[in-house]
């Protein structure tokens, strides 16, 4: 899985000019699921969302995760994410999971930061045409692929 977690001061969703989920303060997550994925990975990048520390302390430094600043998350499926770009300028969506293996993934997403945060997870609609408003705070953005993670 892939992820690419913004701190937002505000974020939205629409889908057809209704919205399907915003959020104040906290994190827009854009997920990408490979077929590959598991369980494992899921659990691993979702402890590590709800965990983050990237939200600023009283010295301006960033020690604060979701929790400490009361945080929120609005939550997107973005396929793209696995997008090859070696060859040509076509792209290739080989690895991203297909629908009947990556909506259960990103449901199972949903549910684990909801149990993790104690917080309704705003959403946008798994393989809609959405668009995307937000307000990066800092900027700060941070890519999270698990296949990079470390086991301990």
């Amino acid at each position: 899985m892939r992820a690419v977690l913004q701190r937002v001061s505000e974020a939205s969703c629409r889908v057809d000019g209704q919205t399907t989920g915003e959020i104040q303060t906290g994190f827009l997550v854009l997920l990408g699921i490979e077929e590959t994925d598991t369980d494992d990975d899921l659990n691993w990048l979702a402890n590590k969302i709800a965990g983050m520390r990237v939200f600023s302390d009283e010295n301006g430094l960033m020690n604060k995760a979701l929790a400490d600043i009361d945080g929120n998350i609005l939550l997107i499926s973005q396929f793209t994410l696995y997008a090859q770009t070696k060859k040509g300028n076509r792209l290739s969506f080989i690895r991203a999971a297909k629908p009947d293996k990556a909506t259960p993934l990103y449901e199972q997403m949903i549910t684990t930061l909801r149990n993790l945060t104690g917080k309704k997870i705003a959403t946008g609609i798994f393989g809609a045409h959405m668009k995307i408003s937000l307000v990066n705070d800092g900027p700060v953005t941070i890519i999270m692929d698990t296949k990079d993670k470390e086991n301990h």
